[in-house]
């Protein structure tokens, strides 16, 4: 049985059926009044909560601070990831080196991290953009390393025929080869990177999504938690996506056949 990719309208029309099923499923539960409306808020509720947030302005200044935090930490990660990468996927006897550095330190949750982000930096901005990076760099870093390793070598001898330098071979033929590879690290950091910066914010700071959950949590306005995760999710939704039109753009300059999105 062969299979059928969904047709263009199909792609939006699924989903827009599916969710609205399933709100549909959650309103009539809430109208039932099996669980009390504190415990499980109905989907009427949740919107009236997140448009009275955004008219008061306070929705619209969680949700920058969280975007900042999380560009700030998730760049300068990826950066220095991907350049440590590079260097040590392509310099075998430094790779010998440090692995065993990396090996110990890439299985230590995020989570971890942070009473130690408390003590080093306090209260506020910087535990969270700490453990940002601690959740984006090392999948950044392993896929480039793995992804510089594993070129075809064939790349290289052909470079070095043509009487390539080895910086030249780094720069032209090393990474745009690595570069599906680095993509993927990347979509891994930034949907970690996402989830811990929420983390980050219920612990040690007094603003963002994940403190304004917290603080909802605290009145028991579990409308405002609910439409909290669910503006959290419609972002990580968003940032996937703009990540992979990112990556179909910079592929196609370097001829990468773009890849289907599930």
């Amino acid at each position: 049985m062969g299979k059928k990719s969904p047709t263009g309208l199909e792609k939006y029309l699924l989903p827009l059926l599916t969710v609205t099923g399933l709100l549909g499923i959650w309103q009539l539960v809430a109208w039932l009044g099996i669980w009390k409306p504190y415990e499980l808020p109905a989907p009427s509720a949740v919107v009236t909560a997140l448009v009275e947030l955004a008219g008061q302005g306070i929705l619209w200044e969680h949700i920058g601070i969280s975007l900042y935090r999380f560009f700030i930490a998730y760049l300068v990660a990826a950066v220095l990831a991907i350049v440590i990468g590079l260097i040590l996927g392509w310099n075998l006897r430094l790779h010998a080196a440090f692995d065993p550095l990396i090996q110990i330190l890439r299985p230590i949750s995020p989570i971890a991290w942070f009473p130690l982000a408390v003590i080093w930096f306090g209260i506020g901005t910087k535990p969270a953009l700490f453990i940002i990076f601690m959740s984006v760099f090392f999948p950044v870093l392993l896929a480039t390393i793995t992804a510089v390793r594993n070129i075809d070598p064939l790349y290289i001898k052909v470079a070095r025929n043509f009487g390539a330098t080895e910086q030249d071979i780094l720069r032209k033929v090393a990474i745009p080869a690595a570069f599906p590879n680095i993509m993927v690290g990347l979509q891994i950091g930034l949907a970690t990177g996402w989830i811990h910066l929420v983390a980050g914010e219920m612990v040690g700071s007094q603003s963002g999504l994940g403190y304004m959950i917290i603080d909802a949590r605290n009145f028991l306005r579990t409308d405002v938690v609910m439409g909290g995760m669910f503006i959290i999710g419609g972002l990580g939704l968003l940032l996937s996506r703009t990540m992979s039109w990112l990556e179909r753009r910079v592929g196609a300059k370097w001829g990468f056949a773009p890849r289907e999105e599930g």
